[in-house]
C-alpha cells in the first residue's frame, strides 16, 4: 500500500498539506468500459476472472495485480477502484471499467486517461 507523502506549501500567504503523488504511480492509459453481457465476457458475465462478483468499482487490467486501488481523477474524481478482473491477453497495458448496463459502458467509449496507483 502506498505510503501517503506529504509536502508542505505555501501559497498566497496561506499553508496547508497536500499527499504528493510518486511520479511512478501516475500513468496515463487507455481506458474502457464493459458491462456483464456475452458478448463481451465470456459464459459467466457477472464473475470476474478472480472468481469474484462483478460490481461497481471494479475495473479488469492485465498488467496490474489483483487487488490493486487505482484512481481516474480526471474522469471519476476520488473513486477509488479495484483490480478483479483479467481482459482479452491481446490487451496488455489498458483497463476496462465494468459499467451496470451496456449503454452505458457505450456512451464511456474509448479515453486516454490518468490512473494513479494506490
Amino acid at each position: 500500500m502506498l505510503e501517503a507523502f506529504f509536502i508542505y506549501t505555501i501559497l498566497q500567504g496561506t499553508s496547508f498539506l497536500q499527499p504528493a503523488i510518486p511520479p511512478q504511480n501516475v500513468h496515463f492509459i487507455i481506458t474502457t468500459a464493459y458491462s456483464s453481457t456475452y458478448d463481451q465476457t465470456d459464459s459467466t458475465p457477472f464473475i470476474t476472472a478472480y472468481n469474484t462478483q462483478v460490481r461497481e468499482g471494479i475495473v479488469a487490467a492485465n498488467f496490474l495485480e489483483k487487488g490493486t486501488q487505482i484512481m481516474f481523477p480526471e474522469i471519476f474524481g476520488s473513486q477509488v477502484f479495484v483490480v478483479e478482473d483479467k481482459m482479452h491477453k491481446r490487451f496488455k497495458y489498458r483497463v476496462d471499467i465494468w459499467m451496470s448496463s451496456t449503454e452505458q459502458a457505450k456512451e464511456f467509449g474509448v479515453k486516454k486517461a490518468k490512473m494513479i496507483i494506490l
